[in-house]
């Protein structure tokens, strides 16, 4: 389906050149004695098609509770978000969600694993086998399709969990510190392989972190936000990925550390202090 997307206005809304549109987003939950919790307190960001994005804040800042506005799975107290020109409301199929955790179903084979969207989406047997196994093969994993979960590392079962969020085709990635548990030397891999995996694909990708470096090595753009309840508090142009090709590279570019040391002042985390 072709989607009809409006001029840019004097604000830049609306426009083709975004995947996501957050415009005046708030969110509030009422805790057990209904007190109200502002969690968001104003997010207004555009997201531009096909780029990479981080979202980094200090913990518990509410990037998770954005993450899901994102994805359509929480609705916002106020403000509206828009997917290619369409309100969240509207609009299904629209995101692939990557987590922290692969989730992979043990009793599932690699290739069943990766086959599991596509059977949602009602592929015959054949043709969601066909189609996973394509995947694997195209990114290395062919000679795992009938292994199960528990005899993969977890830098490849990470690579499994992309794979399958990608076979459903969606318009949008979000990764939820996809990295997190796994240990530096493959993390730093792992971001290779997937900025690799994500170029090919085309995809405008969300990334929530908690490490600056990861941010900065991967992303052409990074939104700081702030303590909760959270505002976007300023946004950094980077791009060191795109320039060398490589989150390798980036990592050796001077600017590296640039980024780094005013990212670190933006977050304003207290370390230390009165007990």
């Amino acid at each position: 389906m072709v989607l009809n997307y409006a001029n840019t206005d004097e604000r830049g809304l609306a426009t083709k050149e975004h995947a996501i549109e957050l415009s005046g987003v708030k969110k509030q939950f009422l805790d057990q004695d209904e007190n109200v919790i502002e969690v968001i307190r104003d997010i207004t960001l555009n997201i531009k098609d096909k780029e990479f994005i981080s979202i980094v804040g200090p913990s518990g800042c509410g990037k998770s509770t954005m993450f899901n506005i994102i994805a359509g799975l929480l609705e916002p107290t106020e403000g509206s978000v828009k997917v290619l020109g369409r309100n969240i409301s509207s609009t299904t199929g629209h995101v692939g969600y990557m987590m922290q955790k692969d989730l992979l179903f043990p009793w599932r084979t690699i290739l069943d694993n990766v086959s599991l969207g596509l059977e949602v989406k009602g592929l015959t047997k054949k043709e969601r086998k066909d189609l996973a196994y394509d995947y694997l093969k195209r990114y290395g994993l062919a000679d795992f399709a009938n292994a199960y979960p528990a005899t993969l590392s977890g830098g490849m079962r990470q690579r499994v969990a992309l794979i399958r969020t990608l076979a459903i085709n969606p318009d949008i990635i979000l990764l939820d510190e996809p990295f997190s548990a796994l240990d530096y030397q493959t993390r730093l891999v792992l971001e290779e392989e997937i900025l690799s995996i994500l170029r090919d694909f085309g995809k405008t990708v969300v990334l929530i972190t908690h490490d600056i470096g990861e941010a900065i090595a991967m992303s052409d753009r990074i939104a700081v936000m702030t303590q909760r309840p959270t505002s976007v508090k300023k946004i950094y142009d980077v791009g060191l990925a795109k320039k060398h090709g490589s989150g390798m590279k980036a990592r050796a570019d001077a600017k590296y550390s640039e980024f780094f040391e005013k990212i670190w002042a933006d977050l304003d985390i207290q370390i230390g202090g009165d007990s």
